[in-house]
């Protein structure tokens, strides 16, 4: 796992352990990066351009609204993502923020079924 994605999944899972959640945390290898999810929720793609969070539409524009946020690009080309914001790095690594917004990603999200 490049150095980088190992950072950002450290910084993830902190936040998750500070909401209690740490445990309902999983990630899988996807797209070149890391996926997340939370209570069996998509709530993150970890990427080489940054840690993205999936936010409900209404959740989106103060979280854009900071430094450094933008719309995921998922590759060269491709159109802006409509539920994935990439964070501004000082609020990746400012635990009790992060885990603010991860808790309305999961609350946001809805549960997958499984299959």
């Amino acid at each position: 796992m490049p150095a980088a994605l190992a950072v950002m999944r450290g910084e993830l899972e902190d936040a998750a352990a500070h909401l209690g959640k740490l445990h309902d945390l999983r990630f899988k290898p996807m797209f070149g990066g890391l996926m997340a999810w939370l209570d069996e929720k998509p709530c993150a793609w970890l990427t080489a351009g940054g840690m993205a969070l999936k936010l409900a539409p209404a959740d989106q524009p103060a979280l854009l609204q900071l430094a450094g946020a933008s719309r995921l690009i998922a590759q060269p080309g491709a159109a802006p993502s409509r539920h994935y914001i990439v964070l501004p790095a000082a609020l990746s690594r400012d635990t009790v923020q992060l885990a603010g917004w991860l808790a309305k990603s999961a609350a946001g999200a809805p549960r997958r079924s499984r299959r």
